[in-house]
């Protein structure tokens, strides 16, 4: 696996090993590398780097649980999965959710999840292509 990602999120997390732990277990993630408040987790073709919001700042933020979903923001990424069913089990299971709403597009179907601390992403499956 290379050391540089092609295409990547750096998302900001309160608890950085709880977070770590959620997306390497949903979408299959490796960690790749390391630092005091900095984890690099990836795939073949995917980066997800995940920073520590400095903690004067953290102290502020109050995940709930089950966390608030927090969609209003300018960017949402999405990841592909082998299967929404499994991933939105494990999501579960890690404090996060998969939403109920779910939609086809060109060669995917598509559901929108949260992790454990409210941030929205996007999970799609391939689909049989229609004949």
């Amino acid at each position: 696996m290379s050391a540089k990602g092609q295409a990547g999120v750096v998302l900001y997390v309160k608890d950085i090993e709880r977070v770590a732990q959620f997306y390497a277990q949903v979408l299959g993630l490796q960690e790749q590398n390391r630092l005091p408040g900095w984890v690099a987790l990836a795939s073949a073709t995917f980066q997800l780097e995940l920073h520590a919001i400095p903690a004067e700042i953290a102290e502020r933020i109050d995940i709930s649980t089950p966390p608030q979903r927090r969609e209003n923001v300018a960017l949402k990424f999405f990841v592909s999965v082998p299967s929404l069913v499994d991933a939105g089990a494990r999501a579960s299971n890690l404090g996060g959710a998969m939403f109920h709403e779910a939609w086809t597009g060109p060669g995917y179907s598509a559901c929108n999840a949260m992790d454990c601390e409210g941030n929205v992403f996007q999970l799609r499956e391939d689909a049989p292509a229609l004949v």
